[in-house]
Formats: C-alpha cells, sequence, structure tokens
C-alpha cells in the first residue's frame, strides 16, 4: 500500500505576513482604494485640527463690516506675522480635506446603500474620488489665488 500524501505533489499555497515598515514600505504596492481610505482619514483628521481656524473664518466674516475687512485682509497682507500666502495655503488644504472627505463618504455610502463591492468596482469609485477631489481642489484654489 502506498502512501497517497507522498504520490501527490502539494501545491505551494502563498504566506501572508505583515509587512515591515523598515524593508518592505517602499516596495509595497497600495490599492486605490485603500489610498482613498488613509486619505478619508488623514482629510477627517485635517479637518478637526483645523476647526479652530474654521470657527474663527467664520465669525470674523460674518460679525461686522470691519471684522470682514480684516478676513479679506487676512488672504492679502496676512494675520500678525503669518503670511498670506501661508493663510491661502491653509485654506486650501482645508478645501482639499472637505472636499475629499464629503466624496469619499458619499462614496462609501454608495457602496452601503447598493451592496456594490467588488474589486474592480472599488478600484473605478477610488479612482473617480481622488479624481474629483483633485480637480475641485485645483478650480477651488485657482479662484483662491486669483487666477480667475
Amino acid at each position: 500500500m502506498t502512501d497517497i500524501s507522498s504520490s501527490t505533489t502539494t501545491k505551494q499555497r502563498p504566506v501572508y505576513r505583515n509587512i515591515n515598515i523598515f524593508t518592505d514600505v517602499r516596495t509595497y504596492r497600495l490599492p486605490a482604494a485603500g489610498f482613498v481610505s488613509i486619505l478619508h482619514r488623514i482629510s477627517g483628521l485635517l479637518m478637526f485640527l483645523l476647526l479652530p481656524f474654521v470657527i474663527w473664518m467664520l465669525d470674523t466674516s460674518l460679525s461686522t463690516e470691519i471684522s470682514f475687512d480684516v478676513f479679506k485682509n487676512a488672504f492679502v497682507a496676512g494675520l500678525g506675522p503669518i503670511p498670506g500666502v501661508l493663510v491661502k495655503l491653509v485654506t486650501l488644504a482645508l478645501i482639499w480635506g472637505y472636499l475629499h472627505h464629503f466624496i469619499a463618504g458619499v462614496r462609501h455610502l454608495w457602496m452601503d446603500a447598493t451592496h456594490s463591492v467588488s474589486k474592480e468596482q472599488g478600484r473605478s469609485s477610488a479612482v473617480l474620488t481622488l479624481s474629483l477631489s483633485v480637480l475641485l481642489t485645483l478650480a477651488l484654489g485657482a479662484k483662491l489665488f486669483g487666477l480667475y
């Protein structure tokens, strides 16, 4: 009688392991959906950290005509030692954070509501999310910096 396990060849199974931060991070290819997921978290953190700036902008722009002039001048002359260009860059980061977080949130809601979760749909919706958030940020950034 022959042993069955010795006569058949076993197929090598892939080995899944954690990636090493020092050696594997440079070569690891994150899928588009993973990239959008990480950026969704970063944009949420960015909006949370910039919440005092958002409250200042809202309060300053709506209080009085004089405070509205201070608000407008913050984007031109700056705020004390902070130059106006830096105020515009922080505002641009806030614009990107909001747009990306909103579009990625709509993507997640759509996927949850339609139960359409496949690898290809996840990839295409992630690419659409990235494209829309970057294009809208560029358009609003051009307006912010006075290009049109």
